[in-house]
């Protein structure tokens, strides 16, 4: 065998052959080392070769049942980098990034309870909530939750069915009841907004999200409700995709609370949100430049001098990130992304980071004034001098239920929402030859005859 490494002749089917044999002299010898049985320790290089005959075998095609379960780093389990290279285990990954194709919803156990969020003072809300309700109730025989604060709407008795089904409903109140391990999936009323408050409610596991376009833009919400009972019951017996829409764990780390802890007073807890599209960090009311540090993985990158910046989420890129000039990155592709905010250099492009990494934001010591932060629109709070914000991904995505496929709904919600790459058709070359023909007769071509004849 080690002549064949000789010649300059030798083919590339045979070069595979000797490395995969090559490879197997080496578990072999590793296996009469360890003096372990194998039933591969009793093959011949001649019953490999056998098996490794390229040309005659089948070529494996990709398919919806071939595992192509991916890491942030690498394919596993397990990635070789040439004949010896191959990466380092890592037991603390962030998360796992399977193939789209693969992300399909499955019951456990047939789903028993439903939250149902509603959009908030639309009045073209109320009867689809009313017609949804009854019918989980009713005829899916389901414990449906809604928020405190839909009972009391007065709106809502102007519907004759809605007082049969109005003592049935389970109620919660935001921020005092907890909702873990009691919801089995969610329905969504409304917009884009309706989505992002399902995900605030749940700062960890959240349950499959199903999303019905009832507001404005529409973007996160792709199923219509004209008819929903067949929608749903598909949800229900598990025929549906899923879109794992990563979201950022954002920590407020206060000056006051470090020095309160480190002489032994102890104060409140750093702040903790979870967003999923971005959190945003501005110069508030201030007409100066801000000026903010920002760090990653605790190296200092760059120093952000302009009106702020955007850390958002794949799904946050198609929102305030892409009005500030970002690229739109698919929800499925594992990813932070860093916007500036009319930053006062022409060289300040945005960028894309690996989701595993941690990102530190803090108010520069030189900076003129404060900045301001926000949470997916949300608690707004002030970061003086010496705070700073620690952001990376999440554990715990928003699995948003797919009308068709993961390409297939994102790529709509662009051209229907965002009428991304919408331009008047060229015209072909023989709708042109018909446009010349129909002209004048003062053409090129019969304005050169002319002068040759001449």
């Amino acid at each position: 065998m080690n002549a064949l490494w000789v010649g300059s002749d030798v083919d590339l089917p045979t070069l595979h052959k000797c490395r995969l044999a090559e490879k197997l002299e080496f578990r072999l010898t590793c296996l009469v080392n360890n003096k372990a049985r194998s039933e591969h320790s009793m093959k011949t290089y001649d019953e490999v070769f056998d098996r490794l005959d390229y040309d005659s075998s089948p070529k494996q095609t990709r398919s919806g049942t071939w595992p192509r379960t991916r890491s942030l780093n690498a394919p596993s389990p397990v990635q070789h980098f040439g004949p010896c290279g191959r990466i380092m285990k890592n037991s603390a990954m962030v998360m796992t990034i399977q193939d789209p194709a693969s992300q399909r919803l499955t019951w456990y156990k047939p789903p028993l309870t439903v939250l149902v969020i509603k959009k908030v003072r639309d009045a073209t809300v109320y009867s689809p909530f009313v017609k949804l309700v009854q019918w989980l109730i009713q005829e899916k025989r389901m414990v449906v939750f809604v928020e405190a604060a839909v009972m009391d709407d007065p709106h809502l008795e102007q519907f004759s069915e809605f007082p049969s089904v109005k003592d049935r409903l389970m109620t919660f109140r935001l921020g005092k009841d907890d909702l873990t391990d009691k919801i089995d999936f969610i329905v969504c009323l409304g917009g884009d907004g309706t989505l992002l408050y399902a995900s605030q409610l749940f700062q960890q596991s959240v349950p499959p999200v199903m999303a019905f376009h009832l507001g404005s833009l529409g973007f996160l919400t792709p199923f219509l409700f004209d008819n929903f009972q067949e929608q749903v019951n598909n949800v229900l017996e598990g025929h549906a995709a899923l879109t794992l829409r990563s979201r950022l764990r954002c920590i407020v780390m206060k000056q006051s609370d470090s020095v309160a802890e480190s002489e032994g007073n102890k104060q409140n807890k750093p702040s903790s949100f979870l967003v999923l599209n971005e959190v945003v960090i501005d110069r508030g009311p201030s007409p100066y430049l801000s000026n903010i540090d920002l760090f990653l993985d605790g190296k200092h990158i760059t120093s952000v001098q302009g009106d702020g910046l955007i850390v958002s989420t794949p799904t946050g890129s198609t929102a305030y990130a892409v009005a500030a000039g970002a690229s739109m990155i698919h929800p499925s592709v594992p990813a932070i992304m860093v916007t500036p905010i009319c930053p006062h250099s022409l060289s300040f492009r945005p960028i894309v980071v690996p989701a595993g990494v941690e990102l530190k934001i803090s108010v520069s010591p030189e900076s003129r004034n404060t900045s301001w932060v926000s949470f997916d629109g949300r608690c707004r709070q002030e970061l003086l001098h010496g705070d700073s914000l620690r952001v990376t991904t999440s554990i715990y995505p928003v699995p948003s239920i797919c009308a068709q496929d993961q390409i297939s709904d994102w790529f709509d919600s662009l051209a229907e929402c965002l009428h991304w790459n919408v331009r008047k058709r060229q015209k072909h070359m023989d709708e042109l030859e018909d446009l010349t023909r129909s002209s004048s007769n003062d053409t090129l071509d019969s304005i050169g005859r002319e002068s040759i004849s001449k």
